[in-house]
Formats: C-alpha cells, structure tokens, sequence
C-alpha cells in the first residue's frame, strides 16, 4: 500500500470545456464553462490511470465575476480582473461557483455529486482555502444561519481591531487604478498588504485582506481572546471538510499569522484526523514555522522549482539539485514538488522550455526523488503549451485563470466527454505515456514510495562521461528494490558507467551473490535485466539527449 501524495490540478472552469472557437476576452455566452458534471467517470478513470491519488479541483469556491446569472448579479468590472473572474478572489466562502453548475440552482448538490464520484474511484478531493484575502463584494448568503458574514459586525473607524475582520483606513475613500462605478468608504486594505487607499494596478486591487489580529503598525499579534476571523475561517474548513473534502491546498498561507494555522488545524484534525493541509509558500525562514504550525506538505517553489527551471533552461548545472536539498533536509518529507500549476509558466510553453520533452529529465527528478507529493497541471501531461492570448493575462506562457476558454488539447482528451484521448495528435500521446508510465511506477515500486535517498553526484565527480554540469544521478532503495537513476539534461548524448560508492552496496550484500531480476526504463520502452548484483549495478548508462534512465532492481 502506497503513502505517495500524486495530485493532478485540475482548473475547473476550464477542464474538459467542449472545443468551440475561442473568443479573446470573451463571454460564458461565447466561449461557454466547463461544470463539475463534465468530470464523468469516465474522466476519472483516466485520471486515476495516470498513476494519481488527489485530484485538486481548482476555482471552485464562489468568487467575483463580471457574469451575471439569475438571481446572481454580476459584480463591478472594475474590480474583477478577466470577464470570468479570478478564483482566489472569493466573494461566499460558502458557495459553489455557478459557472460551474448545469443547474445554478442546484450547484451544491452537484459538487457534492463530483465529490462522491471522485472517491468512488479512489482518488482524494483537494479544494482551495483562500485565508488571507475575499473578494472587495465580499457577502456570503449561504453561510449558516448562526454565522455572521465576514466585516457584518465591523468597526469601520477602527484601523486596526482584533475585533475586526477587516483593516480600514478611516476617513478615505477606496480610489481604483481603474475606472468604474464602485465606491468604499472607507476604504479596506487591499489583499497584498497594500495598507493604501489607493492600490496600483499591480497590486490586488479586487480583494481585501483579512484581519486575524496581527498589529501590523506595531508588529504584535492580538490572540488572546480567540480573534472572531479565527472562529469564522476555521468554521469554514469544518464547513468544507463536512462535505468530504480530503484535503486543502492553502492560497498564501505564509500572509496569516502561523498561530491561526496552529489553532485551526487543531481543531479541524480533532473532528477529521486525516485531513491534509498543504500550504503555498514562498519564504524558505517560513517553512519550519509553518510546519510547526501543522501543515503537512510546503510548496518547493524557490527552492526545487526554480533549481529545475534553470537547469531545464540552461542557467543552472545539474549538480546544484545537491545543495537544493541539502536546505531543508531535515524538513524535504514535507516539501511538495512540482514543474507546472496554475501560477507558473507552461513546460512547453516559449516563455519556459518551448518543448515538453525537454523538461522530462526534471520531472523524472522530482518524482522519484524522494518520499515527497508530486503535483501536475491538466494539460502538462498533453504538453500543453499556453500560447494563446486568451484575454486578460495576454500571452504570458500561462493557461488563464480569468477567463472563458477551452484549452485545446484537454478538449482533445476529453472527445466530447468520452476522455479517451482519441482526438490528440501521436506527440501528445506519446508525452501523456511518459507521464502514466513514469507515475505509475512512482506509485508501485517499493524504494519510489517508501525507500531511503542516496546522491550519487559526490561519487562521480571524475567518472569518465559523466558531466556533472548536465547530469544528475541518485539511487532509492528498500529492503526489496535498488533504483539506479539518471538524467540527461543536455541536448548532448551521454555514455558512463555510474561509480556505486562501497556504502551503498554493503546495504545490500545479502543479495551479492542471487541471481537478481530487474529492468530499465525511460518511461516509454522497458526492457527486462538479469544478473548478479555487482554485474546490474556495473550496468553503463547510455543517455540519449533530455533522456532518463532508472535501473530496477528487486532483491
């Protein structure tokens, strides 16, 4: 039985949306939304074959949009950045987004529909938990009755106020860096910590921040009694985590007070003991702290991602992935990898790697490097590459997360719901074999999901063909599997026998003498190997450009 987290990202709004000509910056009239219904079970299935546990079903949540439905006013454009609206802008913390509803009228239901399907095929549900901001309309009408809304109760001549839900800046009114019939008065500290009235255009000018007692003029926090934001928000996990939520992906967690976490996720755990909190974070003096505090899992983004960006694009040589994570060694267990999600640049994408394949030596890397989740985006597995300007954003190398739009080669996959993948072109399949092949086996080998790590990088520094510049090689192991691994990050061919350090082998000299079975593979060809342990572990490695290798071998 496997513990490996492996969660695919699914942008809701716009998986699976049906293939229709796109319109830039167009209506949910022309370009249509993807619902949770369209998340059949036979997209599931193919989820779950990928080789994935989790599935993070992104922009669920009720958030600020210029699209009116019935019943449902649309909110001021100017302060709703895209026609659709972004989804960490959350205007009810206790709604269903209707754009993704068949029936807006019965949005709950069918989330808690898509829900049951998920676990009905094994896999874990992953929401989003947007703690530290909520949209400038911010109002929740589904809320239960015994709540009050967020700001309801506060005191708006307060600056500051742990009593408050809110920071005000008293006596000024808001002034947008755009036009538009919204007024607040006063005005609210913007999202991004901006305590102004007057937010720049690059700030997040359509959402204001929470208050959970943390002074900010004199740097103290005000805990004690509990802040009423505490009660509110982690009423709000308990709200989600009824409906069989399994997990959350926490937005900017570092911007709320570590002691908050501490006192939420306690209480959350207390009714549901396996609920998994994972916590986007970009300050590596952070992530201790924030562990501490509870979080099971911290993004790897300044450190691992940005490592294998460089290296992909050739700023970095393949031996810094060392010290990478010689950094937080003794916290890696909770580090969660990644080479894709929805705030970062697509693989193929010209802004990145301007070829799918060519990345496939970091991802082989941050999947099999340790116990550690792995987390894919929809499309990374088609090789998608982002390069349309789909509106507010413009071509930026990124899928949009503020408009209506259907992204080409997940519509491909989907083939009018079949999701069977018919419609894409032989490269995308070929990429999307990689990825099962190479997640699969993540899943299924013993020293992938629950081994012990070793860096061959230090024992090959003078082996003949092995350039430490363009790549890097390290072994799994448990007490049933050696994985020998090793990848290319060079458009240049490489040919080494891989130097295995005395160390390593004396954990493993009960098997010196067995005939041992085992394979090799790329992730798209396998071949089967035998032989005793010293003649498998002499194996040369012949690398193909961007190509990596993994030497299997069951003692």
């Amino acid at each position: 039985m496997t513990n490996k987290v492996q969660i695919y990202q699914i942008f809701t709004r716009l998986f699976g949306n049906a293939p229709i000509k796109n319109v830039i910056n167009g209506t949910l009239a022309q370009n249509g939304s993807a619902k949770m219904n369209h998340i059949n079970d036979k997209a599931l299935a193919s989820i779950k074959a990928l080789g994935i546990t989790h599935v993070w079903y992104t922009g669920l949540i009720d958030h600020a949009t210029a699209t009116g439905f019935e019943n449902i006013p649309a909110d001021p454009a100017c302060i709703v950045k895209g026609i659709a609206g972004s989804p960490y802008a959350i205007r009810d913390y206790y709604d269903i987004a209707p754009e993704l509803a068949e029936d807006v009228a019965s949005r709950m239901a069918e989330f808690e529909a898509l829900v049951t399907r998920t676990h009905n095929h094994g896999l874990k549900v992953v929401i989003d938990f947007v703690p530290n901001h909520v949209a400038r309309t911010y109002h929740s009408k589904c809320k239960p009755s015994d709540i009050d809304s967020l700001g309801e109760n506060d005191v708006t001549d307060w600056a500051f106020s742990p009593l408050n839900n809110f920071y005000y800046i008293p006596g000024e009114p808001l002034h947008l860096p755009v036009a538009g019939n919204y007024t607040e008065m006063p005005a609210k500290v913007t999202g991004n910590d901006c305590f102004s009235a007057r937010p720049g255009i690059n700030d997040w000018f359509e959402t204001i921040k929470l208050n959970y007692g943390y002074d900010y003029v004199h740097g103290t926090g005000q805990y004690d009694p509990i802040p009423d934001t505490w009660l509110k928000m982690t009423n709000i996990l308990l709200f989600w985590a009824g409906k069989g939520v399994d997990a959350f992906r926490c937005d900017m967690a570092e911007m709320v007070p570590d002691a908050f976490w501490q006192y939420a996720i306690t209480v959350v755990r207390a009714e549901y003991p396996d609920m998994v909190f994972i916590a986007e974070i970009y300050q590596p003096n952070n992530y201790r702290k924030y562990i501490t505090a509870g979080f099971d899992y911290l993004y790897d983004k300044v450190g691992f991602y940005d490592t294998l960006r460089n290296i992909v694009a050739g700023y970095q040589n393949a031996s810094d992935i060392t010290w990478c994570w010689q950094n937080v060694d003794d916290i890696r267990k909770h580090m969660l990898y990644f080479l894709e999600n929805h705030d970062e640049q697509r693989i193929a994408s010209p802004f990145f790697a301007g070829n799918a394949y060519k990345a496939l030596p970091a991802v082989v890397t941050a999947l099999f490097f340790g116990l550690n989740p792995f987390m894919l985006y929809f499309g990374q597995e088609l090789g998608e590459p982002a390069n349309e300007a789909e509106g507010f954003s413009g071509t930026d190398g990124r899928t949009t997360i503020f408009d209506f739009w259907s992204v080409d080669s997940v519509s491909k996959w989907a083939n009018n719901g079949q999701w069977d993948g018919e419609l894409l072109s032989d490269e995308q399949k070929s990429i999307r074999t990689f990825y099962q092949n190479i997640l699969n086996l993540s899943l299924n080998s013993s020293a992938s999901h629950s081994g012990a790590f070793y860096d061959l990088m230090w024992a090959n520094q003078h082996t003949a063909g092995f350039n430490q510049n363009h790549v890097y090689a390290f072994a799994r192991y448990s007490h049933n599997q050696i994985m020998l691994i090793c990848c290319n990050f060079s458009s240049v061919g490489a040919e080494f026998g891989l130097n295995i350090p005395m160390d390593l082998k004396l954990k493993f000299t009960k098997a010196e003498n067995k005939l041992l079975t085992g394979k090799i593979t790329n992730g798209f060809e396998t071949q089967s190997v035998s032989g005793n342990l010293d003649h498998l572990l002499n194996n040369r490695f012949e690398l193909s450009k961007y190509e990596s290798k993994l030497l299997i071998i069951d003692l």
